[in-house]
């Protein structure tokens, strides 16, 4: 998907935060500074933003599943929205301390959450228990709704604010599984394999990189639909050319009958 300096500019992507609140690390990104603010290099941001949505995109074609993660209040809603549309998983609540770790009793947890879910209804005779299990259902739903066809590690991790998200950080790092970040100046890029260095603090800023996330990714599945769709011409040709030489042959064969016949008659 084409994404254009001035749109990052439009959105607040190049403001980062007060200089007494950054990482010496992100030095390499940032342009200047205004009013005790840094601001970042744009140029260097769509650099990185691209190649970070090429990895994207080589995800999604092999059909790679992408996990969305954004629990803090001004990535929740692109987090949730954006995975929907490209039909990835996502964490846009709390994440649950051992969801890569122990994965097996974090599957358990969310099999007991689809089936309470799905068989709600059987607790309508006691109102005791229903409204129980309901505020059960309520809680599971916040942190586990975008779980719910999460049955495997993910090829690739996208993360708004990787400081933020310190702990999942930490648990994807230890299966090495590829993070693409969104990162403010106060964040550790290294902690990134694919860094976006951008405002991550601005609704807009947040939003537009998270849905270029999810646009790639519903490109890249409409590739690898056609090249799927693409698969059987090669036996279809391969049919016709065998239909093409069987042909060829008869009329050889017809030939040599009509030459027999001739030879016959002489």
């Amino acid at each position: 998907m084409e994404v254009t300096a001035k749109q990052l500019l439009e959105v607040g992507a190049h403001f980062g935060h007060k200089k007494n609140r950054w990482n010496p690390k992100m030095s390499k990104f940032i342009y200047t500074t205004r009013n005790n603010i840094h601001i970042i290099n744009i140029e260097i941001t769509l650099k990185l933003l691209k190649n970070a949505l090429q990895f994207v995109r080589s995800v999604a074609e092999k059909g790679g599943t992408i996990l969305f993660v954004g629990t803090k209040k001004q990535a929740q809603n692109s987090i949730e929205e954006a995975a929907k549309r490209c039909g990835m998983p996502y964490v846009s609540n709390r994440w649950w301390g051992g969801l890569f770790t122990n994965f097996e009793q974090i599957q358990n947890s969310i099999k007991n959450y689809i089936d309470l879910k799905n068989n709600i209804d059987q607790y309508n005779s006691n109102k005791k228990i229903l409204a129980k299990k309901s505020r059960l259902l309520e809680k599971l739903d916040r942190d586990l709704k975008g779980l719910v066809n999460f049955w495997q590690l993910p090829e690739a991790v996208y993360i708004v604010d990787p400081s933020y998200e310190a702990i999942a950080v930490k648990e994807i790092k230890a299966k090495n599984i590829p993070i693409i970040a969104l990162l403010d100046t106060d964040c550790d890029p290294d902690l990134a394999d694919w860094p976006i260095p951008a405002n991550d603090d601005a609704l807009r800023s947040v939003k537009l990189i998270t849905n270029l996330i999810a646009d790639t990714i519903r490109d890249a599945k409409g590739i690898a639909e056609k090249k799927e769709e693409i698969q059987p011409e090669p036996e279809k040709e391969h049919n016709q050319n065998e239909a093409l030489e069987e042909n060829q042959k008869r009329e050889e064969q017809k030939e040599k009958e009509q030459n027999t016949e001739e030879s016959a008659e002489e």
